[in-house]
């Protein structure tokens, strides 16, 4: 029995995120408090109490989901659990990449916070509003996705395969909007623009790699106390150079979750744990690897039940 450790991206995030698990734990709210204090500002404030659009805001959903997924994570330590005795790998959907390396202990998390405010500060300003898109398409093979992605005639290319027959395509409006019509004639169940402020995970992000490539630069790395699996290669690592690579080419490059979990199923892992906020990433992998258990690590009771489980 193997288990793993998984950390959601955006759209996980949700007014309220964390405040139980803050008032349950000194220990989260030790992370929280640090987190503020790391951006000089009440992120918390409006983690807890918004309002919703400011939360969403990709320079303040970032920082925040990896902060509530900081706070389980002590809670579940200080019940006992630890992650490099009972975990054998951890890896991170898009900005989840970023709580995973900060729980493996390759980056402090005064510093995870601060790459997550200028990663999502430049993701947001790499392409001036409204000229980039995203649209999730269901029901339809990678190849012909890829296909219509050539087929639209501008920058567009599959952003996330998160599996489950959804994958989410990214670049210029005007070839995303192109693209999404061309996989509905080639038999998409559904087409759908994606309400994003930014086209993420597509080579439009060059400005935004060039300023992580900068500010990976400048923090203190260690290598992590258990190998992270990586989103844009989907193997496991434990070389911080490599990591700070992969980072890189993560804002231009594809999140390759249903290979990850793939990965996960046929490298011994029994149970998967979502650690943070919402349940999207559990939801995938029931999708992608039935055999493979899932579990969600959010609120006080979820620290206990897992804490229990995994004492």
């Amino acid at each position: 029995m193997s288990i793993a450790f998984t950390f959601p991206g955006q759209g996980s995030q949700s007014v309220g995120m964390g405040k139980a698990l803050a008032e349950a734990f000194p220990e989260a709210r030790r992370v929280f408090d640090e987190v503020d204090d790391a951006l000089g500002e009440k992120l918390s404030q409006v983690m807890w109490e918004g309002p919703e659009d400011r939360l969403t805001l990709t320079a303040n959903a970032q920082p925040g989901l990896m902060a509530v997924s900081m706070a389980a994570l002590q809670a579940l330590e200080a019940q006992g659990v630890s992650l490099k005795d009972k975990v054998a790998y951890v890896a991170g959907h898009s900005l989840g990449e970023y709580s995973a390396l900060c729980a493996a202990g390759t980056f402090s998390l005064a510093d995870t916070a601060r790459l997550l405010r200028i990663r999502g500060n430049a993701m947001q300003e790499a392409v001036p509003a409204g000229e980039g898109a995203m649209a999730a398409i269901l029901g339809l093979e990678q190849q012909a996705v890829e296909d219509a992605c050539r087929e639209a005639g501008g920058p567009c290319q599959v952003a996330n395969d998160n599996g489950g027959g959804q994958l989410v395509i990214s670049g210029a409006k005007a070839a995303v909007e192109e693209a999404a019509r061309l996989c509905t004639d080639k038999g998409a169940k559904r087409a759908l623009m994606l309400q994003v402020s930014a086209p993420f995970h597509s080579a439009l992000m060059g400005p935004a790699a060039d300023a992580m490539r900068d500010a990976l630069a400048k923090v203190g790395k260690r290598a992590p106390i258990v190998p992270v699996v990586c989103n844009v290669s989907v193997n496991p690592v434990t070389d911080p150079d490599e990591i700070v690579k992969r980072l890189v080419e993560q804002v231009t490059g594809r999140v390759r979750w249903r290979e990850t979990v793939e990965w996960f199923a046929a490298n011994g892992v029994t149970t998967l744990y979502e650690i943070g906020s919402g349940k999207v990433l559990s939801g995938l992998a029931k999708r992608i690897a039935k055999d493979v258990s899932t579990a969600n690590v959010s609120t006080p009771a979820d620290v206990e039940a897992a804490a229990a489980a995994l004492g």
